[in-house]
Formats: structure tokens, C-alpha cells, sequence
């Protein structure tokens, strides 16, 4: 009987508490006083607040200031019970009154501007008459196309200024998981919208602009002790790893096995995410639905806690994609797990919060089973604490508190949206000359298609509510008379019956601009695509529309994936394509703008345009990135495919021309080796030459002092101003067998006036941008000549690299 007794008795406490803790006011709506029912706070150490609360707050260590992030940290979490410590590691961290903890949600989005995306019952970020819009930038795979490190982080910056501002107002939280920094290794893929591309180097160099945009404080970007370094926001680089895969034909995220081999995982899914960590100071990732070689992502220590806060030494928290350790049960059917065991696996593999209720619900009852120590929970909150410790969100950050209403959708981040979109705009055709238009020839416009009125679905996914919307057909509006036909009634344009109108209006016009593509209906996170061609009529739309146009036409595809617009591209009747992606809330006007000439297009394609029959050659769940000869599967993207394409990577127009010439460049690196360096061997194919000693492992070399530079001198020989990337490409010695058939290793973006030059300088480590991955997974630097091409093969030299063995 007293043994029921003290059962019943622990039940009764257990739900005493958590609803406690359920019921804890969070900073943005604290009302813990009937006599400050309308009080809020933007800091929980506010000495008034703990008073409305019935506390002292001198009482309480954590919240002086005078000692250090570890010592309070220990306070705050020695002063929890075992169940109120689960109750802070799930999304929403419900706080604990009796010591003045209040409740926080982690879970905000900022992709591409302050998101309302979230839990659904309890958004941290949201829109209503205080704060009813935030500024949209474009989609991430758009804003890549401009290839401008500075853009990305200054888009970072001012997102992370709107994030203050509505913070301070209740309307935000601190913490947000944003970007997506998956390479887009299929070219089916629904989020590639999200993201920065196929090349592994532009995602991670992406990645690490865009968080110090959100992340850095002016002045204190680096600090002696990283994890005490102050914070604006806190950014969160996702989803770690090998994520490429969400609904096809049947195959989802929540079941796949990616089966990857370690030197894909190192070369190309990991990447991305070394770099958000080790240059970016990430403070946190996030780990993703699948399994990696059947164990799940969000379960594995190598992955967690041996790479990510080990070998990386990432200062912050990792956090499951939300109810990743329910999938675990669920969907994965992980060697038959329990609740309690697959939160013991996951606590112990490193992950630090739990998006999700599988925590909170599980993790008291793992300890109490014996599954896990109280010690890893501990770690976890001390991780989640620090981070909010740099946040300021127990002391307040005084820098920020002046931000408000007229800092969210200022002039500046509107004007810095449509800067964006003009840079990400990509020339894909351009038949002699015929962009820009001439304002004085070009009165009237026709302006069709399914995108030709477009508004919401230029901001694609993960967006919250824009400050405007500029149409294309706002935008075009500004520069001449439009007569405006849809010629589709969706993207989807199931029937022809709206075609017609579109080309009685095209007959009459001075230009016709069709606006297509495709949207989140074709393309969207749990939804990838089956084919690459423009969906139902809309190839019928545009070659009947350019047959009967008086004036010229010009092919405007608004999309996140390539799309095989082969017909477009050989057609003598279209006379200039333009690739806007999803140019955000400013888009009909940089739409508007590049077509006549206001800003002349300098983005370069962040994906290859593949053929539409390269998705019949191999099943999407393959995921080997080099051909795999014995199915007959080709290699996948611009790295590893060799065949023919719509488009190629890095592809993109401009009205004027550019030059390279080469003023000054090293064209070899003599390293000496001593008795402890030893040559390891490399596979080469028949007939090739094999130097002596193939290549050394990176980590034997002292790689900062093996450093080449080269100077390109830039040319505008046109006669308009312009802005040109420089793209560095490497080639690998010949014969290497599966080394890359190139590799993007570095690229900045110059203006230069029509008819004169600028100077570009490259500073390269050789270990990093002339190295390779074996298939046994060593980082090797393979002696012999590897060669350096500048653009697209404009101009190209040989880099020898000779190992000397030193007695």
C-alpha cells in the first residue's frame, strides 16, 4: 500500500510540475502578475519582473552578470529537477517559474526574410497589426545566382535587423533555423529552391556570408573564448546530411536509407556544412529525417558528436529536424526502438533538443530506466543556455534595443530586395542584341503567360508575409504600355483554351514577353518533380504565341530547377531568355528592370540545366555522384557529368563582353618532405603517367604555408557597364580515376565600366583547393601538373606541384 501510495503521489507531483512548466510565461508575453497583466519583457533578468513573479532575483546566480557564461549556466541548471530540465530540450522549452526561468520557442525560420513558419499552435515569429509584413529577399537558389559573397551577407544583415526589431516588439524569436545548405546532387530535387546550388564550395561559401550576416555584431565577430561571443541571432545551418530526397515516386525522407560512401559524404554532403561551422561560427545544425548507410541522422555519434562539436568544434547546439526521433520509431523501425531507447540514442549521440515532444515526453523516464545519464541531458541544456546567454537573452543586448516598427520593410531593405533579384537574374539567350529594349522603340508590350501577374509565387517557400508585391506585369507596367493576356490559368496549364487571347495580344505589340515556369505545385519541400519539361501547355503556349509576335519575344522562366527549354533556346522566333528564378517580393520590378536595361544581367546559373531524358538514365534514389558504369548511371552534376546539356553550371549572359588576361600567377609548389611524410599511392587509368610519389595526405603537410596566388585582369570591352564573376575552376591531374572533371575553387564578383579593367586577385591553399578524396576517404594532395581554368575555358595555366624527398 505505501508503495502505491508513493506512486500515486510521484504521478501527481510529475503533472503538478509539468503543467507548471507548460503554463511559464514566455518573454514576449509575460503576465505572471494580475497587477501587470499587459507588462512585457524583452530580458529575464529584469529585477521587476522576478518581483511581478514573487521573487528575488539577487537570490539567483545565473542572472549576474558579473560572472561568467559557465558559472551561470551551472547555476541555472543545477536548480532543476529532472523533469523540468526534459521540459526545456523540446521546441518549445516551457521554463520554470518557481525559479524564474521563463519559456522560450526555438523554432523561427528566416530563409530569406523573417518567416511565420513553425509550430503551428505557437509560432515564436508572426504577423498581425503591429508587425505585418517583414521584407522578402529571393529564394536562396536566386540570390546565389548573383555570386556577390557581400549580397549574401548583407541580405544576412538585414534580416537579422528585422528579427530585432520584431523581437523587441513580442513578434520573433532569437534563434532561427535558417539556411538549407543541402547540395542539390538530383536535378528532381523540390527544395532547390531553398538552397545554394550543386557545388559544394558555393553552398558552404554561401552558407558561411549568410549566417555571419545574420549572426555577426559589428566590432565583435571573433572574441578569445568563441562560445561567449555575443550574438544578434543565432542561425542554424540544416539538414546534416545527405538529404536530397522527399517524395518520388513513392520513396520519402522520412523511410530513405541514403547509402553514401564515405568519400561522397566527405567531398560533397559534409562539406557545405564544415565550412557553415568552421567559417560561418554556426551555432547550430541541424540533422535531417534519413537514415546515412542505415543509421538515422539524428542518432549518429560519428556524424554528431564526433564530427559537428568534436572535429568541427561547433560552438552551439544540434537540433533534430522536427519529430526526427519519432520518425526514428515510426517510419525507420530502428532496431525496434522504444520511446525512452531511441531518446537515449539520440541524447547520447549528441543531439541537443529535440524538435519535437519526444524529449520532453521520454527522456526523465530513460534516465529513471537507466537508458541514458542525467549528465548528457545537462550537456544538452548547457549547450541551448549558452547560446541564449550570447543572445542576450537573459542580460538584454543594449545595441539592439532601439530597433523597431520602422526597421522592419525600411526603404533600404526593400531597395536591397530588388538589388538582389537584379543580380540573381541569369541571361540564358540573347540573339544579337536584343535585349535590352529601347524604351523610345518599345511602346507597347504584351505581356502573357501563367507567371506574367505573379505575386506569391515569386517568394516561393519558408516565407512569411512581404512588405508589397511588384508583379511582372507591375514592373513592366513602369516602362511601357502592357496588354495583358494570361494565355494559362496556372502553371500546371491543362488546356490550351486561353492560348489564343495570348497571341491576338502578341500580334499587336511592339514585344512580347511570356512569363512560364513552374511553382511549389511542381516543386516544393515533400514534393520533388518526375520530369524536367514545363508542365501541360505552356511549350504549345510559347512556341504559338513567338510564331504569330509581331514584335520580339523573350522567354521569362521563373523556377527553382533547371527546366529543359531546348525548344525556347533553338527556336529562331524567341529571341532572348531570362532566368528569374523566385525573385521575391521586388521581382516583377528587377524583371522589369534587366529587360530594359536599367541593370545589366551578371548572374550565373547555380545548378545545371539538364535535358529532359537525364532523369530516365537513372532513379533519383541512386546516390553515388560519380557514374556508376556497371548500371549505366551518369555522374551528376557539372563535377561528375560529362554529357550534353540545356544549360551548364555556371552559364550566364550579359550586354557587354568581357576579357581575361592573366597578370601574374605561380605556376608551381615544390614541398619538401621529410621522413615522416610518406607518398601515398592513387589509381590512375591505363596509359596515364604515374609520378613517383602520387600524393600525401593533407594532414601530414603543413598546409598554410603551401599557398598560391594569381592575378586575372578583367576587360570590359563592350560598350556597357557591368559587373562579371570570376570563376576559378581546378582540373586534377590527368589519368586520376574518379577525380572530378572540374571543381569550382574560387570566384569573386568585379564591375567594371564599359571599356575599362579591374583586377582580381586569388589567394589559394593548396590543400584545400587542389586536394581530392579517395574512396577510402583520405584528404590527398596529388603531385604532378593540375591545371587552372578561368571561366568558361577563357583562359586556362598548369600548376605543377612536386614533392621533394628531404633527408
Amino acid at each position: 500500500m505505501a508503495k502505491f501510495c508513493f506512486l500515486l503521489c510521484s504521478v501527481l507531483i510529475f503533472l503538478a510540475i509539468s503543467s507548471e512548466a507548460r503554463n511559464a510565461p514566455s518573454l514576449a508575453t509575460i503576465n505572471d502578475s494580475p497587477s501587470n497583466l499587459n507588462r512585457t519583457y524583452t530580458k529575464v533578468c529584469d529585477p521587476q519582473r522576478f518581483s511581478d513573479l514573487g521573487l528575488d532575483m539577487n537570490d539567483f546566480a545565473y542572472c549576474d552578470s558579473s560572472l561568467s557564461y559557465d558559472v551561470r549556466v551551472k547555476d541555472l541548471i543545477d536548480r532543476m529537477t529532472l523533469t523540468e530540465k526534459v521540459q526545456q530540450i523540446g521546441d518549445k522549452a516551457y521554463g520554470v517559474p518557481r525559479i524564474g526561468l521563463a519559456k522560450y520557442e526555438w523554432w523561427s525560420e528566416a530563409l530569406h526574410g523573417i518567416s511565420d513558419v513553425g509550430q503551428w499552435n505557437s509560432k515564436a515569429s508572426f504577423f498581425d497589426d503591429v508587425v505585418p509584413a517583414a521584407t522578402s529577399f529571393p529564394c536562396p537558389i536566386t540570390t546565389t545566382a548573383a555570386f556577390n559573397q557581400s549580397l549574401w551577407k548583407s541580405i544576412g544583415q538585414a534580416v537579422s535587423t528585422e528579427a530585432r526589431a520584431m523581437y523587441n516588439l513580442g513578434h520573433a524569436g532569437l534563434t532561427f533555423w535558417s539556411p538549407n545548405i543541402n547540395v542539390v546532387r538530383d536535378p528532381r530535387w523540390g527544395r532547390a529552391l531553398e538552397t545554394p546550388g550543386e557545388d559544394p564550395f558555393t553552398v558552404g561559401t554561401y552558407a558561411a556570408n549568410y549566417v555571419r550576416g545574420l549572426q555577426d555584431i559589428e566590432g565583435i565577430e571573433n572574441t578569445a573564448d568563441p562560445n561567449s561571443r555575443p550574438l544578434k541571432v543565432a542561425a542554424c545551418c540544416k539538414h546534416y546530411a545527405a538529404y536530397d530526397v522527399d517524395n518520388w515516386l513513392g520513396v520519402d525522407r522520412t523511410h530513405f536509407d541514403a547509402r553514401v560512401t564515405e568519400q561522397d559524404m566527405l567531398e560533397t554532403f559534409v562539406k557545405p556544412f564544415e565550412m557553415c561551422v568552421k567559417d560561418g561560427d554556426v551555432t547550430s545544425v541541424m540533422c535531417s529525417y534519413n537514415r546515412i548507410n542505415g543509421i538515422p541522422a539524428c542518432a549518429d555519434p560519428k556524424l554528431l558528436r564526433d564530427t559537428i562539436r568534436g572535429e568541427w568544434d561547433l560552438h552551439g547546439y544540434i537540433v533534430s529536424d522536427c519529430d526526427s526521433v519519432q520518425v526514428m520509431i515510426d517510419n525507420h523501425k530502428w532496431l525496434s526502438d522504444e520511446p525512452e531507447d531511441a531518446v537515449s540514442q539520440a541524447l547520447k549521440a549528441g543531439l541537443d533538443l529535440d524538435c519535437g515532444n519526444y524529449y520532453t515526453n521520454y527522456a526523465d523516464k530513460a534516465v529513471v530506466q537507466g537508458k541514458v545519464k542525467e549528465k548528457e541531458i545537462d550537456e544538452s541544456l548547457k549547450n541551448l543556455y549558452f547560446v541564449l546567454m550570447r543572445l542576450g537573452f537573459f542580460d538584454g543586448s543594449p545595441k539592439f534595443e532601439s530597433l523597431g516598427k520602422e526597421d522592419v520593410c525600411s526603404d533600404e531593405h526593400i531597395e536591397l530586395a530588388t538589388q538582389a533579384a537584379r543580380e540573381g537574374m541569369v541571361l540564358l539567350k540573347n540573339f544579337n542584341g536584343t535585349l535590352p529594349l529601347n524604351t523610345d522603340e518599345i511602346k507597347t508590350i504584351a505581356v502573357v503567360g501563367p507567371h506574367a501577374n505573379a505575386t506569391n509565387a515569386m517568394i516561393g517557400n519558408y516565407a512569411g508575409v512581404p512588405c508589397k508585391y511588384v508583379s511582372p506585369l507591375d514592373g513592366l507596367s513602369t516602362y511601357a504600355e502592357v496588354q495583358y493576356a494570361m494565355g494559362c490559368v496556372n502553371v500546371m496549364c491543362k488546356n490550351s483554351s486561353l492560348v489564343f487571347p495570348a497571341m491576338q495580344a502578341a500580334k499587336n505589340a511592339d514585344a512580347t514577353i511570356i512569363v512560364a515556369g513552374i511553382d511549389l505545385s511542381v516543386e516544393a519541400e515533400s514534393l520533388d518533380r518526375v520530369d524536367l519539361l514545363l508542365p501541360g501547355y505552356q511549350t504549345e503556349l510559347i512556341n504559338q504565341v513567338a510564331a504569330v509576335s509581331k514584335g520580339p519575344v523573350i522567354v521569362v522562366i521563373m523556377s527553382a530547377g533547371g527546366v529543359d527549354i531546348s525548344f525556347a533556346r533553338d527556336n529562331g522566333n524567341v529571341k532572348a531568355i531570362l532566368w528569374a528564378g523566385f525573385p521575391g517580393e521586388e521581382g516583377g520590378q528587377a524583371i522589369a528592370d534587366v529587360l530594359f536595361g536599367k541593370y545589366n544581367p551578371g548572374g550565373r546559373l547555380p545548378l545545371t540545366w539538364h535535358e529532359s531524358s537525364y532523369v530516365d538514365m537513372l532513379p533519383m534514389t541512386s546516390m553515388p555522384l560519380r557514374p556508376v558504369d556497371s548500371l549505366g548511371y551518369p555522374g551528376r552534376t557539372y563535377k561528375f557529368f560529362n554529357g550534353s546539356t540545356v544549360y551548364p553550371f555556371g552559364y550566364g549572359l550579359s550586354y557587354t563582353t568581357f576579357d581575361y588576361s592573366l597578370t601574374s600567377a605561380e605556376r608551381s609548389l615544390n614541398i619538401q618532405l621529410n621522413k615522416f611524410q610518406h607518398c601515398r599511392d592513387l589509381n590512375y587509368t591505363d596509359g596515364s603517367f604515374k609520378p613517383p610519389c602520387p600524393a600525401i595526405l593533407t594532414e601530414d603537410l603543413q598546409c598554410d604555408d603551401n599557398n598560391l596566388e594569381f592575378e586575372v585582369e578583367v576587360s570590359n570591352t563592350g560598350t556597357v557597364d557591368g559587373s562579371e564573376v570570376v570563376m576559378l575552376y581546378w582540373t586534377p591531374p590527368k589519368g586520376i580515376v574518379e577525380s572530378p572533371i572540374k571543381q569550382l575553387i574560387g570566384f569573386q564578383k568585379v564591375f567594371v565600366p564599359a571599356g575599362g579593367s579591374q583586377k582580381v586577385k586569388f589567394q589559394l591553399n593548396a590543400c584545400k583547393s587542389l586536394g581530392i578524396v579517395n574512396y577510402r576517404g583520405y584528404h590527398l594532395l596529388p603531385s604532378g601538373g593540375h591545371s587552372i581554368v578561368i571561366g568558361d575555358n577563357l583562359l586556362s595555366f598548369p600548376v605543377g606541384i612536386n614533392f621533394e624527398q628531404v633527408n
